[in-house]
């Protein structure tokens, strides 16, 4: 497995080295910080040691005026610091700007379908923003943190050497300790850190792709599947989590080590030191050394490194900066999947269907495909109905269109046809069966309902396309694909085997997929909600031909006059008092149906 941030450091390397000159001022000022650690603790030894317990007062105070004066000069020192700081953290900003840029161009570049549409990295956004914001304040704080730990630790052991050499004996090896059990965690901990980002994404997605597909899923009643692929994706959540949990916990114990065991050995050893000429003053500066500069110096770094510095490194490594691998010896160039059904030749624009006779059932006859029965509905108590006293009966076979202005209630039909939606008031029957009371899968057994935001998820396109019928043979298959009119797209795709990444496609692909997987469904009623409304006009055409042929009903709401006029009867809502007719019976009594023809003519 390649090692956390392999890729970055080769990367950070070429960054540093051409600033060399601000890492020389920085680490100028930075001495400063050094000499000002050193000056705290060693005047405060002496101020004890030749003034205050040597009986010499005015010692004491001056030793102490000293170290006032260098904890006076820390304004001016972090100014020059910060200044230093401003001219590694804005240039590494400004690059991550601009890799991330050519990286969604390249990638929309590379991603241009067949219809010459750019496919944008919907990650680019997050990285020009988020992500970007997010390196440039780990960085200045690891920056920040690393250097005055470096210095202040170099400042503290001068001091305690300066003082007495006995000290660094006593504080030295546990801080070492401490440090080294740190060290060790932080390769597994940015593993973790980086396996949380993932799963975490990986949920994050699955959870936006459920709400985008929520009607879909559940018109089709695949919720418990749906489900469970999601509980999956949370278990791994969790598991990451609690794996991060345990290497923070070993990161605690780390700092305990390095940070509080100096100070209790220095005072436990004590007696021993005094014993051996070290006086209480160096004692006291010893404390000082630990207490005010050297421990919370190391404090802020470990947690620096262990929190902003592996998440540093996992989102540098979204930027791109991993290595590319290197050819084996005589590879050639990757080779292109072949389709795996033949590609179709583009279809010409069919001639408008003869409509339908329309069906008017009789007592004695089959139960239509749907018959509505007085219904009514609205969302919430005092609200007008968006449906109002509906009577509607589609026989067996056929075709139907819904039209109506923006709003009057289109998709609220589908979904009291498809069972999705309970009426206020009426019935619903579904082939002479109410739909009241029946669970999802026995819904989906009866019809399948397409909105317009398609539902793909994450498979092979095979997977996507028997969704809803998996015993489907090969041939059945194929004659779907070739109907549908979507062999080129699978050759792009890779084949049937191929696995679909849904963010990769287009609004029109998808839509393209969910058709010809609603065409080998076994139901026998379709609903389509606009689900052809991202396709051009051939493809419309092609997919309701072919969907209206299929044994079976089919109720379209026409996105285009074009889905009215091949429909063998359209119904119209007003909100008041639909019509129902055929299309050259509407334009003679319905001026709403009038108007709507005009518009989509003039379009």
């Amino acid at each position: 497995m390649k090692g956390v941030g392999a890729g970055v450091w080769p990367a950070a390397r070429r960054f540093l080295g051409r600033r060399k000159g601000a890492l020389l001022r920085l680490g100028g000022w930075s001495l400063l910080e050094a000499a000002q650690t050193f000056l705290g603790g060693y005047c405060l030894a002496r101020a004890l040691d030749r003034g205050f317990l040597a009986g010499d007062t005015r010692a004491g105070l001056g030793w102490l005026a000293v170290a006032a004066g260098a904890i006076l000069l820390g304004g001016p020192l972090m100014r020059g610091v910060f200044a230093q700081l401003a001219e590694l953290v804005e240039p590494l900003r400004d690059a991550l700007v601009r890799r991330a840029v050519d990286r969604a161009m390249a990638g929309a570049l590379a991603g241009r379908d067949g219809g010459g549409r750019d496919r944008a990295d919907g990650r680019a956004v997050s990285r020009l923003t988020h992500q970007t914001e997010i390196v440039r304040d780990s960085f200045a704080g690891l920056v920040l943190t690393a250097r005055s730990f470096f210095f202040t630790a170099a400042g503290a052991l001068t001091g305690l050497l300066a003082l007495a050499p006995e000290l660094l004996v006593v504080v030295v090896p546990p801080l070492l300790l401490g440090l080294a059990m740190f060290l060790g965690t932080l390769a597994p901990m940015a593993a973790a850190q980086r396996a949380f980002l993932d799963a975490d994404e990986a949920l994050t997605d699955r959870v936006a792709a459920l709400g985008a597909g929520l009607r879909d899923i559940t018109a089709c009643g695949t919720g418990a599947e749906a489900a469970a692929r999601t509980r999956e994706l949370i278990d791994a959540a969790a598991r990451t989590s609690r794996v991060l949990a345990r290497w923070a916990a070993v990161r605690t114990l780390a700092l305990g080590v390095a940070g509080q065991l100096p100070v209790f050995l220095l005072l436990a050893a004590a007696p021993w030191l005094l014993d051996r000429g070290v006086t209480a003053g160096a004692l006291m500066g010893a404390l000082a050394y630990l207490v005010q500069a050297l421990l919370p110096a190391l404090h802020t770094l470990m947690t620096a490194l262990g929190a902003a510095g592996t998440r540093l490194l996992v989102v540098l490594e979204r930027f791109g900066f991993e290595e590319p691998a290197a050819p084996e010896p005589g590879a050639s160039e990757p080779a292109v999947p072949e389709p795996a059904v033949r590609e179709a030749s583009v279809p010409v624009q069919p001639e408008p269907r003869t409509p339908r006779t329309p069906h008017t059932p009789s007592p004695r006859a089959v139960p239509p495909a749907v018959e509505l029965r007085s219904v009514t509905l609205a969302y919430g108590p005092g609200a007008p109905p968006v449906l109002e006293r509906l009577d509607l009966a589609v026989g067996r076979g056929e075709h139907m269109a819904v039209v109506g202005p923006s709003g009057i209630g289109k998709s609220t039909l589908t979904g009291v046809v498809a069972g999705l939606l309970a009426p206020d008031r009426g019935s619903v029957l579904l082939a002479g069966e109410p739909v009241a009371g029946r669970g999802a899968r026995d819904l989906a057994a009866l019809r399948v309902l397409i909105p317009q935001q398609a539902y793909v998820f994450t498979g092979t396109v095979r997977e996507n396309l028997l969704h809803l019928a998996p015993d489907t043979s090969a041939p059945d298959l194929v004659r779907a694909v070739d109907a549908l009119g979507i062999d080129a797209l699978i050759g792009r795709l890779g084949g049937l085997e191929a696995r679909v990444e849904p963010g990769t496609l287009s609004q029109g692909e998808r839509q393209s997929l969910a058709l010809c997987r609603a065409y080998v469904s076994p139901a026998p009623l379709l609903i389509l909600d606009e689900a052809t409304c991202h396709l051009d006009p051939v493809a419309e055409a092609r997919a309701e031909l072919a969907l209206a042929e299929r044994p079976g009903t089919l109720i379209v709401v026409a996105h285009r006059l074009s889905s009215a006029r091949r429909a063998g009867r359209v119904l119209v809502l007003d909100g008041t008092s639909p019509a129902y007719g055929t299309h050259d019976e509407l334009l003679g009594r319905s001026a709403l149906y009038r108007d709507l023809v005009g518009h989509w003519q003039s379009v």
